[in-house]
C-alpha cells in the first residue's frame, strides 16, 4: 500500500481534473447534465482509479488499476476535443 498523494503521475492527473472543473464552469447551463457532467466524471476517475490502485495489496493489482486509468484518460481526451468543436 503507498501514498498515491505522492505519485507525480497521480498529481498531474489531480491538476488535470481541477482545470477541467474550472474550464466546465464557462458551459451553458443547458450542458449541466450532458458534457460538463461527463467531463467532469470521466477526468476525476483518472486519479480516482490510481488512489484505489495504490489501497491494493500487490502490484498486479496496482498495475490493473493503472490501466483502468489509462483507458479513462481518453475520455477527457475526446470530450475536450468534441466541446472545442462544438
Amino acid at each position: 500500500m503507498q501514498d498515491f498523494c505522492r505519485l507525480k503521475v497521480w498529481e498531474r492527473c489531480h491538476a488535470l481534473t481541477l482545470e477541467v472543473y474550472t474550464v466546465t464552469q464557462g458551459f451553458s447551463r443547458e450542458e449541466m447534465f450532458g458534457l460538463t457532467s461527463q467531463m467532469r466524471r470521466s477526468a476525476a476517475s483518472i486519479p480516482t482509479n490510481i488512489a484505489e490502485g495504490c489501497a491494493c495489496d500487490t502490484d498486479t493489482q496496482f498495475a490493473h488499476f493503472v490501466m483502468i486509468a489509462l483507458g479513462s484518460a481518453s475520455e477527457p481526451e475526446y470530450q475536450i476535443l468534441l466541446a472545442h468543436d462544438l
